[in-house]
């Protein structure tokens, strides 16, 4: 008997229609920027009616922040690690894989979020005066009590994470700049593999990072 295929319940597809436009708005908002991309060109993309666009998000700023703040949100999860791991070793080793896999996978939503601090923040300033700096603040708190057990170096850890992020996140923002050097090529998996072991040997030597 034929297999029958049970029809995608409403929740599903408005699940995957979002996903297709937050992933169209990343694309349009990196290569034009907020004042360049329009509904249209978005909702072109995404391969849906205008007028469906208008009903998942009203407006293009509140698209637009949906958009930046989805690969906040993917930052956020990278850096779980930090909270469960023993040590400077472990935790910031998961967070720079972590990263790289997501500037690898996200570049369009890390350039959004490039060019809107670059541009003084005027969607999101209150979202990183909130959200970005309460998660910082706890991050600074960990790599704090490593230092205070003998882990790593008494290194500054706004700078050790404003190092950790401009790293990793170079590998999306400057894409073009990175295949450009690679002959024209995307990094391979090795090379991928080979950029993150190299920041994570620069980076763990540089702090005096000790296994626990």
């Amino acid at each position: 008997m034929a297999e029958t295929t049970r029809p995608m319940r409403r929740q599903d597809i408005r699940r995957e229609n979002e996903k297709a436009i937050l992933l169209a708005a990343e694309k349009v908002f990196a290569e034009a920027g907020f004042g360049g991309a329009t509904m249209q060109l978005i909702a072109d993309l995404a391969g849906l009616p205008k007028a469906n666009l208008h009903y998942y998000f009203a407006t293009k700023e509140e698209l637009y922040r949906s958009v930046v703040q989805n690969i906040f949100e993917i930052w956020l999860q990278a850096a779980n690690c930090f909270d469960a791991a023993r040590g400077p070793v472990d935790g910031i080793s998961a967070y720079i894989d972590a990263k790289m896999e997501i500037s690898r996978r996200h570049p369009d939503g890390s350039k959004v979020w490039a060019s809107e601090v670059m541009h003084g923040a005027p969607v999101l300033q209150d979202y990183m005066e909130s959200t970005l700096r309460e998660w910082t603040d706890g991050r600074v708190e960990i790599i704090g009590r490593w230092i205070e057990e003998g882990k790593m170096d008494p290194v500054d850890p706004r700078h050790l994470l404003y190092m950790l992020w401009a790293t990793t996140q170079h590998y999306a923002d400057f894409g073009h700049q990175i295949e450009t050097l690679n002959g024209g090529k995307s990094l391979s998996d090795r090379q991928w593999r080979e950029a993150k072991e190299n920041i994570k040997r620069v980076i763990l030597t540089g702090i005096g990072a000790q296994p626990v």
